[in-house]
């Protein structure tokens, strides 16, 4: 039944879905306008062979990356309703290729590197245009007050932001089409640059034609976005919807393209917008407006897609937990304070370090396209998944290879100019995933499991020992083995040997994360009656664990169906019919002294524990109350120490 009520949002069509998906999917891509040609045009005298061939790689990508790769052929790999980089990957690995967690973890951090310079770069380009007219402006704190209060509201929910998305960005598009479309009236034959030919001479006959494609490329920015919010709004109002915005799109760089032909032979000057120069003069500060209302729409939904992106690799155990709030009761929007900060800092230092949007320009797009190239790759593993035609997999192979490694290309010869920062900021990213992935692979290789079954007799023993004093009614653990007949050897030895802990149920209770987003489901197994039930929760990568409130609705369910008695087992309180205390007991491990591990995986682990340290513990991460919650901490021995070769000394005379 889930599966067919995710199928048929994902392809159902309704005008207020096409509205939702301006708002929220296109406003990366949708702001390009405001800094793309002048990336292009940059430094070099204007001529026609820069415009028209600017024209048609700007034409030729957004046809070829955007509507074939993302539009027609990516939006077929959901999973369950879902898109994005983690989605495609839980689609990909059941092709059983171990390592293609890589390009997933690759792809994730560099989205989130995007998620840094995109708003510095599309508020800077907004807030610009205002030069154009009082050119002495320092327009930096205009557009740090702007950040700091988009990234400040983020904590009070953004449901009146939500609500604006779509017609905010209608009107933005709508803009747009009407200004290309006035330029185009004037100039209408600048649409030969359709014809791939321009292109092409552009990149092999303008002196270093090659490396424009490195400001061509920014048009296509955003184009990820398609796939992540597959999702919130469905595959055919994306698709129909991608119809008007391409439209409007192509209309305004071709506008552009014709008002810079009536500019030949002349350079650009440093701090002139060419979108602005389409304005008529009484529109000006009208468009300004629209504009940037439009970057902070487009800042809002990049920022929302960080926090789902970081929320999916902590299920995926690529992330450590960090603390998560839900301000508001929809569905899927939620708030993560230390992400939030983070994009914050980031974003404010990019504007402070760059000054202009013309110097972000330099870093922005390598992370980009390394991302594009990891979802290509996972791509392709679906696709062969999915027993495409081998004929179809080799040509797509060979089309984005060749269009995404020279857009690779192009964009690595930025790498000293500022890309390095967007590589830096990536690299730092994955780094912190690979640690924490490759710590958790490590520790289960080690964790050691035991047959439930060989306790029960001696728990259902120690629950009727009155010379042990109780513990608690309920006794909660969490286990981590998947399997429901075996159980942590550290638990065993918690309930008999650190510190005896007699109670009068035992619960075990596991948390499965599954490839699909959304599903909530559970199994309760009766390991000895009346005294020990394990509950396996089966839940969505996108779903939250509140196993608090999860634990509670599966008792009271058990309740009612006479399964379990819980009233407390103290002779005044059963008579009155209170309900028995519940304890959880969480079992946190460090590492211990009595290790002797590889140099690699010492490193590994020692930077795991000090992210663990800086991270959440695991039982708010769980979501349990804290006033009933008993954490124990044990030593984590990975690979023992040698024994120590001891002699005893015989007493003398």
């Amino acid at each position: 039944m889930a599966k067919s009520h995710h199928q048929s949002g994902i392809n159902k069509l309704t005008l207020g879905g096409v509205l939702v998906s301006l708002g929220i999917i296109y406003g990366d891509i949708g702001t390009s306008p405001l800094y793309v040609f002048n990336a292009i045009i940059g430094q070099r005298a204007i001529s026609e062979l820069l415009v028209l061939g600017g024209l048609s790689c700007v034409f030729w990508t957004l046809s070829l990356q955007t509507t074939l790769k993302y539009i027609i052929l990516t939006l077929r790999a959901d999973n369950k309703g879902e898109g994005g980089i983690f989605s495609l990957y839980n689609l990909a690995k059941h092709t059983k290729v171990k390592w293609l967690f890589i390009p997933a973890l690759i792809g994730g951090a560099a989205l989130l590197g995007e998620g840094i310079i995109t708003p510095a770069i599309s508020v800077s380009s907004a807030i610009e245009g205002i030069k154009d007219r009082f050119p002495e402006i320092n327009t930096i704190p205009i557009i740090l007050t702007i950040l700091f209060a988009l990234f400040a509201i983020q904590q009070f929910g953004t449901n009146f932001i939500g609500r604006a998305f779509g017609p905010v960005m209608l009107l933005w598009f709508g803009m747009l089409a009407v200004l290309g479309f006035n330029q185009l009236l004037a100039n209408p034959w600048v649409l030969k640059a359709i014809n791939p030919v321009y292109a092409y001479e552009l990149l092999v006959q303008y002196p270093q034609g090659f490396w424009i494609l490195g400001a061509v490329f920014l048009c296509t920015t955003g184009a990820e976005a398609l796939y992540s919010d597959l999702g919130h709004c469905g595959r055919k109002n994306i698709r129909v919807s991608w119809i008007f915005v391409k439209t409007a799109l192509l209309l305004n760089y071709f506008g552009q393209g014709a008002w810079l032909l009536t500019q030949n032979g002349r350079h650009i000057m440093e701090d002139e917008r060419i979108f602005f120069a389409l304005m008529p003069e009484w529109f000006f500060y009208i468009g300004l407006v629209i504009a940037t209302v439009a970057t902070i729409v487009a800042s809002q939904a990049l920022i929302t897609g960080s926090f789902t992106l970081v929320n999916e690799a902590m299920r995926l155990n690529f992330w450590p937990k960090i603390k998560i709030n839900y301000p508001t009761p929809l569905k899927g929007q939620l708030y993560i304070p230390s992400i939030n900060w983070f994009l914050l800092a980031g974003t404010s230092s990019v504007v402070l370090f760059f000054r202009s949007s013309s110097n972000m320009e330099a870093a922005y797009g390598l992370t980009i396209i390394i991302g594009m190239m990891m979802t290509s790759m996972l791509l392709v593993y679906y696709m062969l998944m999915k027993q495409y035609k081998l004929m179809w997999v080799i040509g797509f192979i060979a089309l984005y290879a060749l269009i995404e490694l020279s857009f690779l290309a192009a964009n690595l010869s930025k790498l000293f100019e500022g890309a390095w920062f967007s590589i830096l900021v990536a690299a730092l990213i994955f780094g912190l995933m690979w640690v924490w992935s490759e710590a958790k692979r490590i520790n289960y290789r080690y964790v050691e499991f035991t047959p439930v079954d060989q306790y029960l007799q001696q728990i259902c023993e120690l629950k009727k020992d009155v010379s042990v004093p109780k513990n608690a009614t309920h006794l909660v653990y969490l286990t981590n083995s998947s399997i429901s007949d075996l159980v942590e050897s550290k638990i065993i030895y918690s309930i008999f040997q650190k510190q005896p802990k007699r109670a009068d149920v035992y619960w075990l209770l596991h948390v499965h994360v599954l490839d699909e987003p959304y599903t909530a489901e559970y199994r309760v197994k009766e390991l000895s009656k009346e005294t020990i039930f394990r509950i396996d929760f089966y839940l969505g990568f996108r779903v939250a664990p509140k196993i608090n409130v999860m634990f509670r609705k599966v008792v009271e369910e058990m309740v009612n169906r006479q399964e379990v008695d819980i009233t407390s087992r103290y002779v005044s309180l059963n008579k009155n019919q209170i309900i028995g205390d519940f304890k959880f007991v969480v079992l946190e491990k460090y590492l211990s002294n009595e290790n002797d591990l590889p140099v690699y995986e010492k490193i590994i682990m020692d930077l795991y524990f000090m992210l663990k340290y800086l991270s959440i513990s695991e039982d708010k991460a769980f979501g349990l109350d804290t006033s009933n919650v008993q954490v124990e901490k044990f030593p984590l021995i990975i690979n023992a120490v040698n024994p120590i070769a001891l002699k005893r000394r015989e007493k003398k005379g």
